[in-house]
């Protein structure tokens, strides 16, 4: 195993693909908010307080 995690690391450390991990975080990290986000609104919605989504949406 530890020369899979060694040729891993070699490739995702090079200053190239640096960028490309941390768009990777970025994007998993928004990808987990909207989600948390889309359930918080569908709760809403089964409580009947459909315009309250608008209103957290713009503050």
């Amino acid at each position: 195993m530890h020369e899979w995690w060694d040729n891993f690391y070699t490739i995702v450390s090079k200053g190239d693909n640096i960028p490309i991990v941390a768009m990777l975080f970025i994007v998993a990290f928004f990808l987990g908010w909207g989600f948390r986000e889309a359930a918080r609104n569908d709760k809403l919605i089964e409580q009947g307080k459909r315009d309250q989504i608008l209103k957290d949406m713009q503050r």
